[in-house]
């Protein structure tokens, strides 16, 4: 009798490192809208100035953090093979997703990219954790 050890493949390994990166900068970029000093601000191009002076709800904060936070605690459990991974991507995607679809209400037709971007990779990685779970890798 032999036992089938599904092992993770290098595509696996590479997705799972470059995914939290990218969360790691949604992070980074978190921590600096929340704890910007007027200082900090003042030191930005005229047009991130000008982003920093707009008032967002609450809502679209919280949904900010849930989505950069839920992301990056994915990729944690993605890298530990954690079933839990695709609950968060999945959170974390919805929670994006909306953020996104707000912000591409408010921008300017040259600022549409990074918005998109983000949706379809949250949808690419809900996606392929979903298929690591169907071939046993997540677990």
């Amino acid at each position: 009798m032999t036992t089938k050890t599904n092992k993770p493949s290098t595509t696996f390994w590479i997705i799972g490192v470059l995914a939290l990166l990218w969360n790691l900068m949604g992070v980074s970029a978190y921590l600096y809208q929340a704890f910007a000093t007027e200082e900090m601000i003042a030191k930005l191009p005229e047009q991130q100035q000008a982003e920093f002076l707009i008032e967002h709800p609450a809502w679209l904060t919280a949904l900010f953090a849930l989505a950069v936070f839920g992301g990056f605690l994915g990729c944690i459990l993605f890298l530990a093979r954690k079933k839990m991974a695709y609950y968060l991507f999945f959170i974390s995607g919805i929670c994006a997703t909306i953020q996104q679809i707000y912000l591409l209400t408010t921008l300017d037709t040259l600022s549409i990219v990074m918005p998109i971007m983000i949706i379809i990779i949250c949808i690419c990685l809900i996606w392929y954790s979903k298929k690591c779970i169907a071939d046993g890798i997540l677990k």
